[in-house]
């Protein structure tokens, strides 16, 4: 009887440390986290993201509450406060059930504008009860810290003033669950990643063996071995159309499309791996070709294969193209490492190309483009200063899914025309800048008249359901410009912007951004390459029903797992074949 007595007693006194404004604020963060995103989220990410929520709701209430009472402003009664509190808990209670009685709507209204099937009823208790651990988990670690600075605080005060030890104590257990955080955990993990991500690199499936080729790098006669091609390398290299595969397509005569590939390994310093890319370019003849393109690979050195095959496709293989690996981390990884090497590495090939081409003869040099998608775009746009080539500028630059860090994308983003959206932005007449998206771009949207090409085109692929491009740290206190009205085509209608909740949605947007379909997200589909490279190379001979049947045999290719000699990097669902569209709820039959 006395134990039950005290569990009774026990839990009561579990129930009167809970905060109710906590509870009430955790409520609403957590039925905001249900909402809708950029991206349609499964049962385990949006539980994981709603007991996030909740934890931090519940926080910023509490802190309301102890902040309220630290200035000593009134509040209720011992007998009034007890009927309020259960007010209080009743209603964070409603809203909860309410939001998630909305929930499996909420995320349909995203699957359905990327064409996935809905999901199921069950959707909403599987929520709850992933939220629920990762709230207790994350709970016991926040109880773990308050013990931890009592402890701390008790010790300081026997020789400071109270108010000192506090503000001592806390400083200390900040430094300490810090220093355990990120001189433990943070950097054990990024030194296991980087270990595997380098293992990962020197991988060499069976059958992949060097080209026999020997216009291809890492062939017997090639500058560079292939070992150290890397992983991305031997799969950029290997995996592009042959002059029988664009041939046999197209009817036509056709070449060998040139791939220049430089590793990390392949020398010491980026100066010398940039020398390497020229002379391997020089001694494939790539310089003799009519298009030639600068890449700047993401940051673990792939290059997208449907940007390439689809510009390869549309000059006939007349096109050579080099990169630069300049790290073994995916993109999040890199970033936290060492942000600028990559624009260095971008800066050091683009000097030693732009060089060499800028003293052959005008009329006996290829059309020089630049190219990068995601982390390679940004630091393509940071390859050059435009200032510099203004004398003898290079053809033009297609950059696929900038991320919002991009500069040039953002000054031309926020210096766009009055009335254009953030997510399609039109610059002056477009005769530099266009930005295009799967339906087609801001300058044949507007109510402006687009102008006839200048000197240098520069295109920007984007879908307006992109976190990458569109996931800005300000979100976390202002709603951003592109969720205001009209809303891009194929973002939620539903979508809403709310403080700090809006943040978390659109960070793990940003990691899961490569798991939407294809065509949405930051899976960027060749149909909409083919519009792109059509925009910034000039591309003629094609009539409206080729240039279709080619984005569906691109389409093919890309997710046709015989096509890529290593490995696919994108999922079966996200292969799913889709029309082409150059307007809202239409499908695109030309260019």
């Amino acid at each position: 009887m006395l134990s039950e007595n005290r569990e009774v007693t026990d839990g009561r006194a579990r129930w009167r440390k809970l905060s109710a404004c906590g509870v009430l604020a955790g409520a609403i963060c957590f039925a905001a986290s249900l909402t809708p995103s950029l991206l349609p989220r499964g049962f385990v990410t949006q539980g994981m993201l709603s007991g996030i929520s909740l934890v931090v709701g519940y926080g910023v209430g509490a802190a309301a509450h102890w902040l309220w009472a630290y200035v000593e402003l009134p509040e209720p009664q011992d007998g009034i406060r007890r009927f309020a509190r259960l007010g209080v808990v009743a209603a964070g209670t409603l809203v909860a059930v309410v939001s998630l009685w909305h929930a499996a709507a909420w995320q349909n209204s995203i699957r359905k504008l990327m064409g996935l099937e809905a999901v199921d009823t069950g959707y909403p208790l599987e929520v709850v009860l992933i939220a629920l651990l990762v709230f207790a988990v994350l709970m016991t670690l926040a109880r773990l810290f308050h013990a931890t600075f009592r402890v701390a605080e008790a010790r300081i005060r026997r020789f400071l003033p109270r108010t000192l030890s506090n503000v001592i104590g806390i400083l200390a257990v900040v430094a300490l669950f810090w220093s355990i955080g990120n001189g433990i955990v943070f950097r054990a993990g990024l030194r296991a990643a980087a270990i595997s991500f380098e293992e990962y690199d020197r991988l060499i499936p069976p059958g992949t063996g060097p080209p026999m080729d020997p216009l291809k790098t890492g062939s017997h006669v090639s500058l560079l071995a292939w070992e150290s091609l890397g992983r991305w390398g031997r799969e950029f290299i290997a995996s592009g159309p042959s002059r029988n595969d664009i041939g046999g397509f197209s009817g036509r005569k056709a070449l060998q499309p040139l791939r220049v590939y430089v590793g990390l390994r392949s020398a010491g310093t980026l100066e010398a791996r940039a020398r390497l890319a020229l002379e391997e370019l020089k001694r494939v003849g790539g310089f003799e070709r009519s298009v030639l393109v600068v890449v700047s690979p993401t940051g673990t050195g792939w290059v997208d294969p449907a940007a390439l095959d689809s510009v390869e496709y549309l000059h006939g293989g007349d096109v050579a193209s080099v990169a630069m690996q300049y790290s073994y981390l995916a993109s999040w990884l890199y970033l936290l490492v060492d942000p600028g090497y990559g624009a260095d590495a971008s800066r050091a090939l683009f000097k030693e190309i732009y060089g060499y081409w800028t003293a052959l003869p005008k009329d006996r040099r290829p059309k020089l483009y630049l190219f990068g998608l995601s982390l390679g775009a940004a630091n393509s746009e940071r390859s050059t200063d435009l200032i510099d080539v203004l004398g003898d500028p290079f053809t033009g630059a297609l950059w696929s899914g900038p991320p919002h860090s991009s500069r040039l994308w953002r000054f031309l983003t926020d210096h766009r025309d009055p009335g254009s959206p953030a997510w399609l932005p039109r610059f002056r007449d477009g005769s530099f800048v266009r930005f295009v998206n799967q339906y087609g771009d801001s300058a044949t949207q507007g109510s402006m008249s687009k102008a006839a090409w200048g000197p240098m085109r520069v295109v920007y692929l984007q879908y307006a359901s992109d976190p990458v491009t569109f996931f800005d740290y300000g979100t976390l206190h202002r709603e951003p410009e592109w969720m205001q009205l009209p809303r891009g085509p194929d973002v939620s209608q539903q979508l809403r912007w709310y403080p700090i909740v809006t943040f978390l949605q659109l960070g793990l947007d940003m990691f899961m951004a490569t798991s939407a379909p294809i065509g949405f997200g930051h899976l960027y589909d060749p149909a909409h390459y083919v519009d792109a490279w059509i925009e910034v190379t000039d591309a003629h001979g094609w009539s409206p029903a080729e240039i279709v049947r080619l984005k569906q045999h691109l389409s093919r290719r890309l997710c046709d797992p015989s096509k890529r000699k290593t490995s696919c990097v994108l999922r079966d669902d996200a292969c799913a074949l889709r029309p082409s569209r150059s307007r809202r709820g239409s499908t695109s039959e030309a260019t």
